[in-house]
């Protein structure tokens, strides 16, 4: 599915809980939690279901988000890669994988810098190891 701006989101949640692993979909938010906490709304404007119940059905749906961004030299980079991890306490869980760490910028103007580990092991990694993808790096 393309960029969820709408109801629609209903139809991509639903989508991504029928069992069938490897659904994608594009969003604009601020921050990885931000976009969970923007799908929230955009499915909720199209069903009349509990609040808590689209949290579980995000958490279930959705392993992994990355968010890009313009920086301000105005190239796009990869900033987060995060796991969603489940509900705590009634909210979405995420954790960093990744984050872009800016190390300085050069002549010409631009950014540089580099996607860095977080130090956080991914926690739900059975899909890779069903895939026979699970490597020591991860």
């Amino acid at each position: 599915m393309g960029e969820v701006r709408d109801a629609a989101a209903c139809e991509l949640l639903s989508v991504m809980n029928t069992g069938h692993d490897g659904s994608l979909s594009t969003g604009h938010a601020n921050s990885t939690l931000d976009m969970l906490h923007r799908l929230e709304t955009l499915v909720l404007m199209g069903m009349d279901i509990p609040l808590l119940a689209v949290r579980n059905q995000i958490a279930s749906a959705i392993d992994i988000v990355v968010q890009l961004g313009r920086l301000r030299d105005k190239s796009r980079k990869v900033l987060e890669v995060a796991e969603v991890t489940g509900i705590r306490d009634g909210e979405i869980t995420v954790q960093p994988l990744y984050k872009f760490v800016e190390t300085g910028v050069d002549v010409q103007g631009k950014i540089k810098g580099e996607l860095q580990a977080t130090g956080n092991k991914l926690l739900y990694t059975g899909k890779l190891a069903h895939a026979g993808l699970l490597g020591n790096n991860i």
